[in-house]
């Protein structure tokens, strides 16, 4: 195992949790869908390049749609 691939998959997965805490706790379902995928994707991901990809894919999918949750 490449030991940035556990790096950052830890960290992606900590992110997620704490976006995952926050959408449950403000009752959000963008951010609470998008913490579990961010928590869920990197086991499926091994290239480093696509799950730093997929990560900031989720990131800016969060803030678009809250966004869209606010009008």
């Amino acid at each position: 195992m490449d030991p940035t691939w556990i790096l950052l998959s830890g960290l992606i997965s900590l992110i997620g949790f704490a976006v995952f805490t926050y959408g449950r706790k403000q009752r959000t379902a963008t951010h609470t869908l998008i913490g579990v995928g961010l928590m869920g994707y990197p086991y499926f991901v091994s290239d480093l390049y696509a799950m730093v990809g997929i990560g900031i894919a989720l990131l800016v999918a969060m803030v678009v749609g809250n966004g869209i949750e606010n009008g």
